[in-house]
């Protein structure tokens, strides 16, 4: 079977979407599949090109791991403001189809959000080849950015959610990563039997407890603190003010026995790192900015407790941060600021504990919590693995996944609106199929 994946987001660059695609990816190409992805050249969160990548209109062929990557155009913009990110955006989409047009017909298309415009490339790609067409939803768009208020002009927005309802009805199945997601979307469309759930996960093999560095330690002012680290995206929906204010705190009782590391790139870093300095927090706040993937396990397994946090609003209630299985795969506490399915799982596991989302007073609390603790040891560890393994191998998701593609593309298989199989058909086989 050859799948044809549309993705914004590829490896090297790290944040989730690059992540959870490249891991599905490399293991249907194991599993005896073609896999060609069409993505951007790597420039996110920045808008600026990775080394030894060209931004040109021929599109650039590389090979990663047996999966053939072609490498579009388009407008570059630093994951900031709003309309130049939706420029860039809608530069994705006409460059993938008009791409996606030329290159060798595959079996099926599959695209990725966020973001939305990726979407819509690959419902227009499948019309234009007639081809079945799987979305896998990671962010309920354009309510998410509403919600940042990124986007306010009603007109536009109630325009946005037009396209959306229509992509949601154009996709022959759709991949939500986690239930919430699935019920925002029946609440926009009545199609529960074209919808599944698969969650992110974790390679097990890639994520492992290891030793703390000391080096990295004495290098971000860790040495002899309580390193209490955020890694990922410092985004406008993070809420990571939080972080200054607990930091701010801890100055004003006199306290030096606790580090905050903030891991990655973002549209607020440069006003948080900013507004740290003003506060005098310099030293207390720590910006590494961008680290490749590979650096990851170190930087987790060098801090005493990891930070996930969301703003407080009731659409992060539906988000399952995939960070969550790494940080619980790497052994580390997790401090939770995010509410729903996400601290669930958290709990249910034992992997951490929860704070009050934008509460700098809960979130120190939690830290003492974990400081006083004696039950995040090695003991814990194993039995958290184990509940990842049960629940959360990237293996057996992405295998599930694979499975639901291959049922699409079946020989004799009808892809009319009214014979679209029904979720339970799709699942009956977990038996990647090859053509």
């Amino acid at each position: 079977m050859h799948i044809l994946f549309l993705t914004h987001y590829f490896p090297p660059e790290v944040n989730a979407p690059a992540s959870r695609t490249y891991e599905h990816a490399v293991r249907w190409v194991r599993a005896g599949h073609r896999v060609t992805i069409i993505t951007c050249n790597p420039n996110c969160p920045t808008g600026i090109l990775f080394p030894g990548y060209k931004n040109r209109l021929r599109p650039q062929r590389e090979n990663m791991d047996g999966m053939e990557v072609v490498r579009v155009w388009t407008y570059l913009a630093p994951n900031a403001g709003t309309v130049r990110r939706i420029v860039n955006y809608l530069s994705f989409m006409v460059s993938a189809v008009l791409v996606g047009l030329w290159l060798e017909k595959p079996d099926v298309i599959v695209a990725t959000s966020p973001q939305f415009f990726c979407g819509w490339a690959g419902v227009l790609l499948s019309r234009l080849k007639r081809l079945p067409f799987v979305l896998e939803i990671r962010d309920i768009w354009p309510e998410s950015i509403e919600t940042v208020g990124a986007i306010r002009f009603r007109p536009v927005l109630r325009f946005l959610q037009f396209l959306e309802r229509v992509m949601y009805r154009s996709a022959d199945h759709i991949v939500a990563v986690g239930e919430g997601y699935r019920q925002k979307i029946l609440e926009k469309v009545n199609i529960p039997q074209r919808i599944s759930v698969i969650t992110n996960g974790v390679d097990l093999e890639r994520f492992r407890p290891q030793p703390l560095d000391k080096e990295l330690r004495r290098k971000w002012n860790g040495e002899g603190k309580f390193v209490c680290a955020y890694v990922g995206t410092i985004g406008m929906a993070h809420g990571l003010e939080v972080v200054l204010d607990a930091a701010e705190r801890l100055r004003d009782q006199g306290r030096n026995d606790i580090v905050f590391w903030l891991v990655g790139e973002g549209a607020r870093k440069a006003y948080l790192e900013n507004e740290a300095r003003q506060r005098g927090l310099k030293d207390r706040v720590i910006f590494t900015g961008r680290l490749p993937k590979e650096e990851m396990p170190r930087v987790l397994a060098s801090a005493d407790a990891c930070l996930v946090h969301l703003r407080k609003t009731e659409l992060f209630e539906t988000v399952i941060p995939s960070k969550i299985f790494e940080m619980m795969a790497m052994g580390k506490p997790i401090i939770m600021g995010v509410r729903g399915e996400a601290l669930r799982i958290v709990e249910e596991s034992g992997a951490g504990v929860a704070m009050e989302p934008e509460s700098a007073d809960s979130l120190l609390m939690a830290i003492e919590h974990i400081r006083s603790a004696d039950h995040f040891g090695n003991s814990r560890t194993s039995s958290v693995r184990q509940y990842l393994e049960d629940h959360f191998s990237r293996d057996a998701l992405a295998t599930k996944m694979l499975s639901i593609i291959s049922q699409l593309v079946s020989p004799g298989q009808q892809h009319r609106n009214d014979e679209r199989p029904t979720e339970e058909q799709l699942q009956d086989s977990m038996t990647p199929v090859s053509h």
